[in-house]
């Protein structure tokens, strides 16, 4: 059973100490379930991942930890033979002495749009919502967060954290494989971030209310999501797939969407920052060679999805607690 017992004792003895009352057997079942096929076969990878040492971490403006320098050829050669056995990597970029994880998202990007507009992460305690592997939270550390704690029921997201964690084990940044619905109302973080999540939510109603309570009053959510254009009655509800993405259910427009977080009580609710997805930002890499966005989009008309509707756009909208 993986041993949580590390960040239990964190918790015991900071302001998120309710948590504990439900998460130990939360993730006592997660690893249960989990401890076989292909996640299995992921931590043997983890396992085999070679120590080493850092001659510096850098958390801004890019992830890196160490350098070339740091190790033989031989070694580098068998970190990135390991790492490339977690594929596809879908987050980042990562620099790991030296071998270069470039995954398919360019999530700096998006980074770098959202850093601007929200409030300084300074001794805050930081929750992010469908994480991914976790590129953000080094991130959010980077900016000065005191504890950042990102969730993401997904498995594989979570064994690459765990690899990307073996060379900089940083007990602030931390990664538990649950989900929203798993959490109980803590109201204590500073800042709640969810970016790329709210489309993929039956309810989405309820997933803003879920956000909100894990905010302490006059906490603030940075909310970044696929919109449409339109006023504050549009909403875009998707056929079969949306760009080729079956879990597509509610793309609001602007308006719409701060229209839901007025109602529920959320307070100085503005649109931070509108931008349509680049082939830049997602495409196919040699960590991840699947399908993407060129693949999701018309091929004659880069402003449609493969099925007619309007072409990713994403907007960052920051609320108040």
């Amino acid at each position: 059973m993986l041993d949580f017992t590390p960040f239990y004792g964190l918790l015991a003895g900071n302001k998120l100490h309710k948590w504990l009352e439900t998460l130990p057997a939360q993730l006592a079942a997660w690893s249960k379930d989990a401890l076989h096929g292909d996640f299995k076969q992921w931590q043997k990878v983890i396992a085999n991942l070679p120590a080493s040492q850092n001659s510096h971490i850098e958390l801004k403006p890019a992830v890196q930890f160490g350098s070339a320098n740091d190790i033989g050829p031989g070694t580098a050669q068998q970190i990135q033979y390991l790492l490339q056995q977690l594929k596809p990597w879908r987050k980042g970029p990562f620099n790991i002495h030296g071998i270069d994880i470039d995954t398919e998202w360019r999530s700096d990007f998006k980074w770098d749009r959202v850093l601007p507009h929200i409030a300084p992460l300074q001794n805050r305690f930081v929750l992010d919502v469908g994480c991914g592997s976790g590129y953000h939270l080094w991130r959010m550390r980077g900016e000065g967060a005191e504890f950042v704690v990102g969730i993401d029921p997904s498995q594989l997201f979570y064994a690459q954290f765990q690899a990307i964690k073996h060379f900089n084990p940083d007990p602030a940044v931390n990664l538990l494989p649950v989900g929203i619905d798993d959490m109980p109302a803590l109201k204590q973080f500073d800042t709640v971030f969810s970016m790329g999540v709210l489309y993929h939510r039956r309810s989405p109603l309820d997933f803003l209310q879920q956000l909100k309570n894990q905010l302490r009053p006059g906490g603030e959510l940075i909310l970044e999501t696929l919109v449409v254009e339109g006023d504050e009655h549009t909403v875009l509800v998707p056929g079969e797939r949306y760009a080729k993405m079956r879990n597509v259910w509610f793309i609001p427009s602007v308006a719409a969407l701060t229209h839901w977080l007025q109602r529920l009580g959320f307070n100085n609710v503005r649109l931070a920052d509108l931008n349509r997805t680049s082939l830049e930002e997602q495409r196919k890499t040699d960590w991840m060679e699947n399908e993407s966005l060129i693949d999701f989009l018309d091929a004659t008309d880069h402003s449609k999805t493969i099925e007619g509707y309007p072409a990713p756009l994403r907007a960052v909208i920051i609320a108040t607690n």
